[in-house]
């Protein structure tokens, strides 16, 4: 619970939510990278560097799941905090639901490319 009663809060926590929605992004991008790398080595010898094409292909899902799971705590924290704030600190006729909207599409975006691993 805030007793700030500054509309600045309100701006904080969406900024905070953004940073966590890069973080999870990044993550997410970063375990696209990694599994996709197994590509390269399975064009190079299948065979002999098969149990490093597992390894990575779970290694880049694992953290895109991770990114997953920090996209979902984020807008669930940015929902709690929102809750928490008083009328004098928030802007009125001000949307807080875009940041979330943007939180959603990130969530969805991680299960489909997980999803399509098994596809």
């Amino acid at each position: 619970m805030s007793n700030l009663e500054d509309p600045r809060v309100l701006l904080a926590l969406e900024r905070t939510l953004l940073a966590w929605n890069r973080s999870s992004l990044a993550l997410i991008a970063f375990g696209f990278l990694i599994e996709k790398s197994t590509l390269l080595i399975h064009l190079i010898d299948p065979v002999r560097y098969h149990d490093k094409i597992v390894f990575n292909r779970w290694l880049g899902v694992l953290v895109m799941v991770l990114g997953l799971i920090v996209s979902i705590l984020s807008v669930i924290q940015y929902r709690t905090a929102l809750k928490s704030l008083t009328p004098l600190e928030m802007i009125e006729g001000y949307r807080t639901n875009l940041a979330i909207v943007l939180g959603y599409f990130t969530i969805l975006s991680a299960i489909m490319l997980i999803i399509s691993f098994w596809i």
